[in-house]
This record gives C-alpha cells, structure tokens and sequence, in this order.
C-alpha cells in the first residue's frame, strides 16, 4: 500500500537560497536512485518564503524505510536542520480517497 506524507517547515530569511539550493540536490538524488519513491515534489510558498513544503508518495513501507534511511537524506537534514526557525520538521501521513490521476 502506498504511503502519502507531507513535511512542513519554516527556515530562517537567511537560510532560504541555502536550503533552496539542498532540496534541489535532494530530489535530484531521489529521482535518480529511489524507484520506489513514486513523487516527490517541494513547495516554495510564494507569500513567506520561509515557509516549504514537501509532498511524498511511496509505494510501500520498505520504500519509505529506504529513502528515510539513506544518506541523502542524512546530508539534506545537516542542510536544513541548522536554518529551521520554528522547530523541527512536522511530518504528516495521509491516506488517499480520491484523485485525477
């Protein structure tokens, strides 16, 4: 069963090009090496722009563990974690009922 999860946060003004910068290159590595990350997409909020949002869907658990798991993600969370302003990463799990696709 697919897993849908959404992390929010907010980064210091300061930060921003930084962590801009470290999604980029995050993703890029997602789309490379992570076949079972069905998506992955980051939201830049145009009227805060310290405020991302990323949005996730994996195809199973085992998938989930992997990407949570890698180093990519180790060298992503030593980008953003020091520029957080508002404590840490809020991370969501949903459920899906219905869609386009």
């Amino acid at each position: 069963m697919a897993i849908y999860t959404i992390a929010e946060y907010r980064i210091r003004p300061s930060g921003v090009d930084k962590v801009r910068r470290a999604i980029q290159e995050f993703v890029a590595y997602v789309r490379a090496h992570e076949p079972e990350t069905r998506m992955y997409i980051a939201w830049h909020q145009k009227e805060d722009p310290t405020r991302f949002v990323h949005f996730f869907i994996f195809d199973s658990e085992a998938a989930h563990d992997a990407h949570s798991q890698s180093d990519a993600v180790k060298r992503f969370e030593a980008a953003y974690r020091p520029e957080l302003s508002e404590g840490d990463v809020v991370f969501t799990d949903y459920e899906m009922i219905a869609s386009n696709q």
